[in-house]
């Protein structure tokens, strides 16, 4: 979801209006993904090099967050959205991560309930570091055997990345004219479909959620076979 300070800038105001401004678009593709059928919606909404930024901006976007979980979580509730966040939340604030749990374990479904969408926002997030701490995971849990790790496939490490359980990402959408996908999902990104538009976050609504639907829909996906 990129282009929030540039969209400000843009305006004569400083980045975090547009932060706050992104919100809403947030709100419009969670409705728009609900409406069109689609199961998982994943958000990068703070990466592990986001830390760098500075501090009054983390700060600030951290008060988004806390906020839009508060505002947010009775709709997601009532439209069948179950709330989770991914990544290393042992560098979040304690009172974000209560936070989070809670939203997390008031939108959760009673058993044997599907929810209606499962919106997977990404904090403190980096491919790289999903990838190291599964590999670790995986050292430490053939430890006692080193040399059956030899058998250990692709499948095993998958099962030790904070996605695991979650189907991998069939479209990858960035906005704002930027081509890269900057430590998003490396792994799980193998064959994933890419969609790269030039519009800011803020301007980002339903119509666009709707045409990245329609392209992906004409995408052919051969996984490296043929058909």
């Amino acid at each position: 979801m990129d282009g929030n300070g540039r969209w400000a800038r843009q305006r004569g105001e400083e980045r975090v209006f547009g932060h706050s401004h992104g919100v809403e678009s947030v709100r419009a593709c969670v409705e728009a993904a609900a409406e069109n059928g689609v199961r998982y919606l994943s958000l990068f909404a703070f990466s592990e090099e986001n830390w760098g930024r500075p501090e009054s901006e983390v700060n600030t976007l951290m008060g988004l967050m806390l906020k839009a979980i508060a505002d947010e979580v009775d709709n997601l509730k009532k439209q069948g959205v179950r709330f989770r966040a991914l990544g290393d939340m042992g560098r979040l604030e304690p009172h974000l991560v209560e936070a989070i749990k809670g939203a997390e374990d008031y939108t959760a479904t009673p058993p044997g309930v599907e929810p209606v969408l499962d919106l997977i926002v990404f904090l403190s997030y980096s491919g790289k570091w999903d990838i190291l701490q599964a590999a670790r995971r995986l050292a430490a849990d053939y430890a006692s055997n080193p040399s059956a790790m030899s058998e250990a496939g692709a499948d095993e490490l998958a099962s030790r990345l904070v996605t695991a359980g979650i189907p991998d990402p069939d479209l990858i959408i960035r906005t704002s004219g930027e081509s890269r996908l900057s430590n998003f999902l490396l792994w799980q990104a193998a064959y994933s479909e890419f969609l790269f538009v030039d519009t800011l976050w803020p301007d980002f609504g339903k119509k666009d959620f709707r045409s990245a639907l329609e392209e992906y829909s004409k995408r052919d996906r051969r996984y490296g076979k043929v058909k």
